[in-house]
């Protein structure tokens, strides 16, 4: 998948995509709508593919990454395309489990409105480098709420180890796996139609 237009004035190639999400459906995004937290975001993580020979190169520079956010929101009814990835989570409840998935339509992720905010950022991991150009949509993706609860039912332990932290509520589910939101700063915020 490449992206270009709108605040991009270069080819950004996909590298990876990845969720974070919260305990419950109330929290779990990293960016929030006027102070409304949702119950998670994906993030399509893209990277300057003409001016840089690799993603690690690109991920350094000011313009090197490209990341769309997507909030996600529990609804109703499954997502056919987060179904792809939910039917395989059983097969992967531990820290280095690994599965084969059915091929994933990246567009098929996304809004069907393509109305965003954008701003220059960072990543929202370490080493949070200022080198993201943000794409965020408007409009949420709504999951069930049993696909939203099959992502937190990952663990971080491997399998037969017993979990560590204390208290030990979760049981060393991955849950609250997001940075909260921080300030905007002196970063320009621009509201923008479809691209």
């Amino acid at each position: 998948m490449e992206l270009t237009g709108g605040p991009l004035h270069h080819k950004y190639r996909l590298e990876q995509f990845h969720c974070h999400w919260g305990c419950g459906s109330s929290k779990g995004s990293e960016h929030t709508v006027d102070g409304k937290s949702y119950a998670g975001e994906l993030h399509l993580v893209h990277w300057n593919s003409d001016k840089y020979h690799t993603f690690g190169e690109a991920a350094g520079q000011p313009d090197g990454l490209a990341v769309l956010g997507v909030l996600l929101e529990a609804g109703e009814e499954d997502h056919p395309e987060f179904e792809k990835i939910v039917s395989a989570i059983p097969g992967i409840q531990y820290r280095g489990q690994k599965t084969r998935l059915d091929p994933i339509d990246p567009t098929k992720l996304l809004p069907t409105q393509y109305n965003y905010w954008t701003y220059l950022g960072s990543l929202t991991t370490p080493p949070c480098t200022e080198s993201v150009t943000w794409i965020l949509f408007k409009k949420p993706v709504q999951l069930s709420e049993r696909q939203l609860k099959a992502f937190r039912s990952l663990k971080s332990i491997e399998e037969g180890t017993g979990c560590s932290c204390t208290p030990c509520d979760e049981r060393g589910k991955v849950v609250n796996n997001y940075r909260p939101p921080l300030p905007l700063g002196e970063r320009d915020l621009r509201e923008c139609g479809s691209f």
